[in-house]
């Protein structure tokens, strides 16, 4: 035991040397903080040990016997807390603090320790301490500013802006807390009498130290502060004044306990009443004092003594927060708790919205049902009522149990959490049917009932609602999510219906020849019967999809169901009876029959009732008249026609915006239904007709199905791949459309006018006044144009611009700067004087002016002309005249102030002269003009003095560089008259003889003066063009967008006190924080390390971020040495990745930018210098500039597994960490969990949601610590991630953002632009999520990068800009997109969390927000940076999750409610943008499908050579539509037109042609074709079997090799066995197929189809790095071949065994529905043997039946012999017989198989054909086995079938390897598709040549 003690402290003193190390910043990693960090949550929660630890740290230097008392004393205050050391980490935590008290013990010098006095000697250390520290001092000057109620910017009086001081207060508080421990056991006449008057002294005094020093999030409620001043703005103030309690309240009772420092509020009450948490009050207390000052800020800002809220901003926020209890009260049709507005007091007001944010921050999961709040609300609001009526307070009985506890959370939401809780348990993991259990929708819309009364208050535990569905299940609500593709028919029936009927019109009209006659007429009246029937259908859906929700759906639903299914049958078989009629009258051509008359009057009315009130409903005053309307007549037909939701209601929008986009989808229906009649329908009539009429045709199979029935069968082969194209191009002519109209919309919203860096340079001149105009809030203008004067009204204008633009400009260029983008000569060059000098001109940055200055002069040498002419010539270039004005000024001003006496008369004469000579137009006669070179020559050599710091030999340097300036102007530049009057000017020749003149200069002091010397400086000494300013491409591509942004229309910015406050909220789980630097220098297989490839791939940043450390000449190694530039290193390498620190330090520039608009805005609490706004230095240090920025802005990052990182020391805690420190902003939500022991020893969880920031200390400090009723995780991790945390937001506004975005500070300013967009005109409706642009930053090196660049902009750009105007359709497709925060917490958050069928959580917060009477803008004058995945792998896994996210869709309630609640044109829109996408795209694959296998029927059958034949009108003439729409469709070239038509708006029309063409080049129809694959596999499979999952993609940045194996594992069934299948199809339809064209016209039938194969088998290892390497290609043989033969087992992954990943892709078929659809889905390939079994030549013309059961047989006996060959034993007797066997077996078959050949018609085509028709066979045989596993198992034939599984995988490997191997053999492929797969990085001259290589020699030393 004493070595294992040794042992431990060791450790505990290494700890401690690495913590000492780490706080001196000498330690390479952030080592996570010795016992202070390690003290156990559960003893933090309850106790200060973590502040006496630190405390007794703090001190050790100084005291090392009072740091052991202090760590003695935590040690008794852990072993009192949990004396059994239960929780986890106690244990290990006291033992590590008793081994350190020992070592202090054991350095103790001396004897024996008298504890009894550890009390007097901590006194006598205390007043030590406070006078060593002032203490006393400060603390009075603290009481003097509290009482006077006002804020003081500079407190470095009182030491409170020192980070020391608030150590030293945070030390006093931890040595008073132990004092108090130890007075008990101290004299009471002693020490102990002192140490209790000094306690009751504090609590008197202490005010200002505690609101320090107390936790608190953004405003210091609990304590006041004195270092923050939020506490002191006017508003602030008001809203805290307006929840202070009044006496007219009831009486709290007397032990009712609040902290001495804050007054008692509404919130106590409301706390002692329904027991709320303590931290739910505290953070809530927060949120709504937030909401008050900030709704005050806008109707103006207190200016009184004593400042009041006013009650409009009472009103406002009681109105928006309780918005949904409103209407929710008004759909049920129930009396509010109060009885109206007017009615009710603001107080009234403030205490329900209190109590409604109480509710929602304490209900957990609950928040995602919003109704049910309401509920609780209601009631409570009722109890509420009662207790404000009474004069003394009581508990609610709602919240109170049997032993009088009051809990809301244990009696109101434990039980509510408990069902829900066991209903999650029963989806299985997400593997249950949705039909099974009840998720959060189900819950919720249980209150969308009267009947939700019946649950009563207090709720009953025996209802339904609650009850276990364990005992007795409860049914769904009011929608089943069965697995069905119907959905999209019930859906979107009225769409289908339309197309259906189209397709019956046209094709009537088509074979009628276009005649319009009366017998047509009638014809075209049968699409009545099929519209009936069509309606009936749906009606029957409904019926069917509802099952499992009727024992507990509303009686009203069911009925209107029933009335539906009743009425739809009888009106469609009386519809179709009266037709049937109307077609045996049709010989009489009268229009005078009954029946006729009859259907047209049913008809017609039917119609025109449909047609007048869908006319009438476009009219909002209808809509609303509709509504108010009680008539039963009107209430009854409006309950049949649409379903009564309290979501989907009023989804109408203003009649012009209805106009646009019906305008939009009749233009689409146009050109769709000429194009379907004149090439789909039209060309196939007469090939119908001659095939209809034909005789019976001979069969070269045995026909079971074709005999008398006019070729059915035939014409079905013909239609079928019409129609499916009909039904799938609408959306190619919405693609199309879209693209136009976003690119007229894009222009003339002015995107893409500064396009270069070019345009940049010419359009600078006007940034400025743009800029102000948009960006610069009406106050700030006020105070630049009140601290300055101007001569002239038009110098005014535009140096005021400059003025107010250039300290945004500098901060925005100062940002680049710091993100090494540009350099520091670059940062020079390009930032902008502050404009507010003396200087009588604007002064440009000198990126536009450089080496203008020389390019005038060489004009001036040559000028042989007059003034006018050279100015004229000069003038031509603008920048150029800036640049001579400048110089000339500059030069007047500098000398000026650099001499006095004689030298400043001749300096006034010299330029006297010359103004003279300028208005005389005699310049070029007055001086001599090819002397200016040698002038600037002398005065750049002055200025290069002048910039450094004076010393007394540069003085006298800088005197002489004067005096030969005279010299040079007097006797060189003046002409000779001019030069002699100065040379024989008294004063200054006197001067000159004695010495005088020039003798001694006036060094630069003004700071005017001092930027005037450097700036010309510069401008003389950069003489090369700057035209390439800045380099870096990300840093131009950026200010382009920034510049061009400006001309954009935008609404206009306010002040920042009256913006909307809002707060960026991101979830984090565990991805990475920030490299470390391991994972920096850590190479991968290929000798790459992610240093060595950024440092490749981004050398210009590389050597911006050496120039910027100071480190230019520094090898990687010295990097490493150095602790400082090692970190830096880290967050240099993580800000080029997609990690959590680049989104933190992204989000954080909005808190810069408002800081600095803030600042130039001059609003202050104190005095402050009136020329502060003119400058932006020191922003970031002004306390009300960040106070004014904290009450607008916050940022919380929700890392739900943060506190077991922490426990576990995970590196990722350590890096959120770091970020704390680095950001004092930044607030970190995550769920802490911890364990408890029972009585009976069963170990209990408990869930908090813990809200901390960073000390003083830079250590965690719990804000907030809110009880969970459990785990918070029972739906999807990323939304139940978001909801736990969303309770510590703030603001009007929430911008999601994922943790793999980027935000930039130009970009920044911008947000209060766009937040304003909330208050615009947008509709009917104000927004509710406003659309933000991206900008993929992850596309600039690799072809796929780009292409999935390219894609993914044009849809979050162009795709998103049409659907949200004309559309009205945009939904929330992407996390840059902000929120309106109350509006959305108050409808169930920003995402709905239901396991899987929510798998694509934020769209569904667009279908909420959409059904609840919101409205989706976009808006693209803003953008956000965001990441993609670069790899195929990677792309494939994230569009296989998108498309199963999509599946999940097709069955989701609000899909359908929006489906069916949409006017039709906006539904088409709807449908074709979200679930429509995925369904064309899977019918494009399944065209092919159809066509081919139509094809080949016609081949197998003979049929197409027999009517080829007899009417040799068939031909390919009936095929041209498949080849003209499915060619194009595969190749994804309607996929791109939109990414042209961006290109064409943002880029140019050559740049985007040259950019289209280079995408061809490099196979973006190859990607885009197999991409098609991926996700119609992943969304067919999703719908059929379900199995949408979360997929990690990984976000790594080293572009490596991928293994052979790993792609087939990916790709093997979603695009390797489909292309196979088409492969097989085509060459079936080569052999055996007849085609009039010959060779032509199978290639223009088939390319497209072969293209697809080519792309989905191939692409995989076309787009991999390296992929066709001979070395690596014999890698991946051998990993391959590994894999395949490598058994399976027990905890075997399927990376490493073929037999587990077999199992694994089975794992998705699990119903017996999946199984039968997979096994009639798997029937299509026994085709393949049927047909070639009549087609060899062996068989010749019999079509016996016998001859295909023959085939079976043959195949049969082959099994066998696999069998046989493939048996082994482990006997080695019966081994050697067995060989024997199969030997004598295998040259029988060899001999058979040649007599064969010999002596019958067996040929050696016949035997390749009968292997393409077992391998079919085979393979259904697999595909049936497979989903009937138990059977196959129990009949012990599944390890034949996995054996014969195995053989095809090898097969299909061999396929596809053989041509990879083969290519691989010349060197040339490698380096070809190098290029084609990395030409941006070539084209930018990258050595991506040495990454790919791999070679470690490469990495230099």
């Amino acid at each position: 035991m004493a070595k294992v003690f040794d042992n431990w402290n060791r450790l505990v003193r290494a700890t401690l040397r690495r913590e000492q190390l780490r706080v001196a910043g000498q330690s390479h990693e952030r080592i996570s903080s010795g016992l202070v960090g390690a003290v156990p949550d559960s003893l933090q929660r309850t106790t200060n040990i973590n502040e006496i630890l630190q405390a007794a740290d703090e001190i050790q230097a100084e005291d090392a016997h009072v740091a052991r008392i202090l760590c003695e004393q935590a040690y008794s205050m852990a072993q009192n807390l949990d004396p059994n050391s239960d929780g986890r980490g106690v244990l290990q935590f006291k033992t590590g603090l008793m081994s350190v008290i020992k070592q202090k013990l054991a350095k103790r010098d001396g004897g024996r320790i008298d504890r009894n006095r550890d009390a007097q000697y901590l006194w006598d250390f205390y007043l030590r301490y406070k006078r060593k520290h002032r203490v006393d001092e400060i603390q009075r000057q603290e009481q003097k500013l509290l009482e006077s109620g006002t804020f003081s910017a500079d407190m470095d009086g009182s030491g409170l802006r020192s980070r020391e001081t608030k150590k030293v207060f945070t030390t006093l508080r931890a040595l008073v807390e132990v004092m108090e421990a130890l007075s008990k056991d101290a004299e009471p006449d002693g020490v102990g009498r002192y140490i209790a008057e000094e306690l009751k002294r504090l609590k008197k005094t202490d005010q200002g130290l505690s609101g320090d020093l107390t936790p608190y999030n953004i405003v210091p409620l609990e304590a006041p502060s004195l270092t923050n001043a939020i506490g002191f703005y006017p508003e602030v103030r008001a809203a805290i004044s307006a929840l202070r309690y009044h006496e007219q309240y009831p009486r709290l009772p007397a032990d009712f306990e609040v902290p001495a420092q804050r007054n008692l509020d509404m919130f106590d009450l409301l706390q002692f009443v329904f027991g709320f948490q303590k931290d739910n009050i505290m953070n809530q207390r927060e949120n709504v004092v937030l909401a008050l000052a900030n709704a005050q800020s806008r109707l103006g800002i207190p200016v009184e003594s004593d400042p009041k809220i006013d009650e409009r901003a009472i009103t406002e926020v009681f109105l928006k927060v309780l918005d949904n209890y409103i209407k929710w009260c008004k759909y049920l049709r129930i009396r509010l708790v109060w009885n109206s507005l007017q009615a009710i007091n603001k107080d009234r007001k403030l205490f329900l919205v209190s109590l409604y944010f109480l509710i929602w921050g304490e209900a957990a999961n609950v928040r995602f049902l919003p109704e049910c709040i309401c509920y609780i609300f209601h009631h409570m609001a009722r109890e509420l009522d009662a207790t404000l009526d009474r004069g003394e307070a009581s508990p609610a009985g709602s919240c109170k149990d049997e032993s009088h506890t009051v809990s809301f959370l244990d009696q109101v939401i434990k039980p509510i959490y408990d069902a829900l809780s066991q209903e999650a348990a029963r989806n299985n993991n997400g593997k249950a049917a949705h039909s099974a259990w009840r998720n959060y929708d189900d819950f919720n819309e249980y209150f969308w009932s009267p009947a939700c009364f019946e649950l009563s208050w207090p709720m009953r535990k025996e209802s339904p609602f609650l009850r276990d569905p364990k005992k007795k299940r409860t049914g769904k609500s009011t929608f089943v999510e069965h697995r069905t593709f119907l959905h999209l028919y019930r859906s979107f029936h009225r769409m289908w219906i339309f197309l259906i009927v189209m397709f019956q019109g046209l094709t009537i009209i088509a074979f009628k020849d276009g005649n319009l006659n009366l017998d047509t007429f009638k014809t075209l009246l049968s699409i009545g019967p099929t519209y009936a029937i069509l309606k009936f259908l749906e009606c029957c859906l409904d019926v069917l999809l509802m099952f499992g929700a009727y024992s507990t759906a509303r009686g009203m639903a069911i009925s209107r169901l029933v009335i539906r299914f009743f009425w739809g049958g009888l009106s469609s078989v009386f519809i179709t009876y009266v037709y049937i009629r109307v077609m045996e009258e049709r010989n009489d051509n009268s229009s005078n029959s009954l029946y006729f008359r009859i259907y047209l009057l049913v008809v017609g009315i039917y119609a025109a009732i449909r047609v007048v009130f869908a006319i009438l409903l476009k009219f909002p005053a209808c809509h609303s008249l509709s509504e108010m309307s009680d008539q039963p007549f009107f209430q009854f037909f409006k309950w049949i026609y649409e379903e009564r939701y309290f979501v989907g209601r009023g989804l109408y929008e203003k009649p012009m915006d209805y106009i646009r986009y019906v305008l939009y989808w009749l233009v689409i229906f146009a050109c769709k239904f000429t194009f379907a009649y004149f090439l789909q329908i039209k060309p196939l009539v007469d090939p119908t007709n001659i095939v209809k009429n034909l005789p019976s045709l001979p069969y070269s199979w045995h026909d079971l199905v074709s005999k008398n029935n006019n070729n059915v069968l035939t014409l079905v082969s013909i239609w079928a791949p019409i129609v499916a194209i009909y039904l799938m191009d609408i959306h190619i002519w919405y693609t199309l459309l879209s693209a136009i109209v976003g690119g007229v919309m894009g222009a003339r919203a002015r995107l893409g006018e500064i396009r270069s860096i070019e345009m940049v340079h010419k359009r600078f001149e006007s940034f400025p006044e743009a800029f102000v105009k948009q960006l610069v809030s009406p106050q700030a203008k006020k105070i630049t144009m009140s601290g300055q004067s101007f001569q002239s009204p038009e110098e005014n204008d535009d140096k005021m611009y400059a003025s107010q633009f250039s300290p945004f400009w500098n901060e925005v260029i100062k940002s680049l700067r710091e993100e090494d983008y540009i350099s520091n000569r670059e940062m020079d060059l390009l930032s902008m004087p502050s404009n507010t000098g003396s200087l009588r001109l604007v002064q440009w940055p000198l990126f536009l002016l450089s080496g203008k200055i020389y390019l005038a002069i060489d004009l001036a040498i040559d000028c042989t002309d007059t003034q006018n002419d050279l100015w004229s010539r000069i003038r031509r270039d603008e920048y150029m005249a800036y640049a001579v004005q400048e110089c000339y000024y500059s030069i007047e001003k500098i000398l000026l102030s650099l001499v006095d006496g004689e030298g400043k008369l001749w300096v006034e004469r010299i330029f006297r002269e010359i103004n003279e000579s300028i208005m005389q137009n005699s310049l070029v006669m007055t001086l001599d003009l090819k002397k200016l070179p040698l002038v600037l020559s002398r005065f750049n050599a002055l200025t290069g003095l002048l910039i450094m710091d004076e010393t007394p030999q540069l003085a006298k340097g800088a005197a002489n560089a004067v005096y030969e300036l005279y010299e040079v102007v007097t006797h060189g530049l003046l002409s000779t008259d001019l030069s002699e009057q100065i040379d024989t000017w008294n004063i200054v020749a006197k001067a000159r003889n004695e010495g005088r003149l020039f003798s001694r200069i006036g060094w630069p002091r003004d700071p005017d003066i001092k930027e005037q010397v450097k700036r010309l400086h510069l401008l003389l000494k950069v003489k090369d063009s700057t035209n390439n300013i800045p380099k870096n491409l990300e840093a131009r591509r950026r200010l382009e967008f920034f510049t061009n942004s400006l001309f954009m229309h935008m609404p206009a910015a306010k002040p920042v006190s009256e913006m909307m406050p809002f707060c960026v909220f991101t979830p984090y789980y565990s991805e990475t924080v920030l490299y470390s630097s391991h994972d920096l220098w850590q190479e991968n297989e290929d000798g790459i390390s992610t240093i060595f490839y950024l440092q490749k791939i981004f050398p210009d940043e590389w050597d911006n971020f050496l120039e910027r450390i100071g480190r230019s000449n520094t090898g990687d190694l010295e990097l490493q040495d150095n602790s400082t530039d090692a970190l830096e290193l880290r967050f240099w390498v993580s800000y080029r990745g997609q990690t959590l620190a680049r989104t933190v330090r992204g989000m954080m520039y909005y808190r810069r930018a408002l800081m600095l608009q803030s600042y130039l805005e001059s609003r202050s609490l104190g005095e402050r210098n009136p020329q502060a706004s003119l400058s932006p230095k020191g922003f970031e240090l002004s306390r009300e500039a960040r106070a004014q920025a904290d009450i607008k802005f916050t940022y919380v990052v929700s890392c739900q597994i943060y506190g077991q990182q922490k426990q576990r020391k995970e590196k990722e805690a350590a890096d959120i960490a770091l970020l704390l420190q680095r950001n004092e902003a930044l607030r970190v939500a995550f769920i802490h969990v911890e364990e408890s022991a029972e009585s009976d020893g069963k170990i209990v969880k408990s869930f908090y949601s813990k809200l901390v920031k960073a000390d003083i200390q830079g250590k965690d400090q719990e804000i907030y610590s809110i009880k969970l009723p459990g785990d918070p995780k029972l739906g999807e991790g990323k939304p139940e991630n978001q909801n736990h945390a969303i309770v510590f937001t703030r603001g009007e506004a929430v911008q999601t953002i994922d943790m793999n975005q980027d935000n930039y500070l130009e970009e920044a300013m911008k947000m209060r632009n766009l937040l304003e967009e909330f208050r615009g005109d947008h509709g009917l409706r104000p927004p509710t999520i406003l659309g933000v642009r991206e900008h993929v930053f992850t596309g600039s090196v690799s072809s796929l990068a780009w292409f999935m660049s390219n894609q993914e902009t044009s849809f979050v750009t162009l795709g998103q800009r049409v659907l949200a105007y004309p559309l009205k359709v945009r939904m929330h497709y992407g996390h840059p997109d902000v929120f309106d925060r109350i509006f959305h917490i108050s409808r169930g958050g920003i995402s709905k969390a239901s396991r899987v069928i929510n798998i694509s959580e934020d769209i569904y917060a667009g279908f909420n927000s959409t059904l609840r009477q919101g409205n989706i803008t976009h808006h693209e004058y803003i953008q956000v940076g965001k990441g993609r995945d670069v790899g195929l792998n990677q792309i494939a896994v994230f569009e296989g999750k998108v498309a199963g996210g999509n599946g999940e869709q097709v069955l989701s309630r609000d899909v359908y409610r929006v489906g069916q609640l949409f006017d039709f044109f906006r539904m088409l829109s709807f449908y074709f943008t979200t679930v429509g996408y995925y369904l064309c795209t899977m019918m494009t694959v399944l065209t092919v499908y159809v066509f081919l296998y139509g094809r080949a029927y016609l081949a197998f059958s003979g049929l197409d050579q027999g009517i080829s034949n007899r009417s040799k009108l068939l031909g390919n003439t009936a095929f041209n539509a498949v080849l003209n729409a499915q060619f194009l469709v595969q190749i994804g070239v309607f996929t791109a037109v939109p990414m042209i038509m961006g290109f064409i708006l943002e880029l140019g029309l050559l740049k985007a042609i040259f950019s289209f063409i280079t995408m061809q080049l490099q196979l973006c129809s190859v990607f885009f074709t197999f991409s098609l694959g991926t996700r119609t596999h992943y969304f067919g499979r999703t719908i059929l079997h379900g199995g949408a999952k979360y997929r990690a993609t990984g976000r790594g940045f080293v572009v490596q090799h991928i293994k052979f194996a790993e792609n087939y594992r990916l790709y093997s069934r979603s695009h390797f066995v489909k292309a196979l299948e088409v492969a097989l199809l085509l060459i079936v339809y080569i052999a055996y197929g007849y085609s009039q064209g010959g060779a032509v016209s199978y290639i223009l039938l088939t390319l497209s189809s072969w293209f697809l194969v080519i792309s989905w088998l191939f692409a995989p290892y076309i787009f991999n790095p390296s992929g066709f390497e001979w070395q690596k290609t014999v890698e991946d043989f051998d990993d391959w071949i590994n894999w395949l033969l490598y058994k399976g087992g027990v905890g075997v992954k399927g990376d490493n065994s073929w037999e587990s990943w077999w199992d694994e892709e089975q794992a998705h078929i699990q119903t017996i529905r999946g199984r039968i659809l997979e096994t009639i889905l798997s029937l299509r390939f026994f085709l393949f043997q049927y047909g070639i079994v009549y087609k060899l030549h062996l068989t010749g013309d019999n079509t016996s039946a016998s001859l295909y059961g023959l085939s079976w047989v043959v195949l049969a006996g082959l099994v066998i012999i696999f069998k046989i060959f493939t048996f082994n034993s482990k006997t080695s007797s019966f081994q050697l017989f067995l060989r024997f066997i199969q030997g004598v077996i295998a040259l029988s078959l060899i001999a058979a198989l040649i007599l064969f050949v010999i002596f019958t018609e067996l040929s050696v085509a016949d035997l390749f054909a009968s292997s393409l028709a077992f391998v079919a066979t085979g393979w259904a045989i697999l595909s049936l086995a497979l989903p009937w596993k138990g059977i196959v198992r129990s009949l012990g034939l599944w390890d034949s079938v996995r054996e014969f599984a195995r053989m095809y995988d090898a097969g299909m490997g061999l396929i596809i390897f053989a041509p990879i191997a083969m290519l691989s053999w010349f060197p040339f492929i490698s380096t070809f598709q190098s290029r084609l797969l990395f030409n941006q990085a070539f084209s930018r001259g990258l050595e991506i040549s040495i990454i790919l290589a791999g070679n470690k020699a490469n990495v230099q030393p």
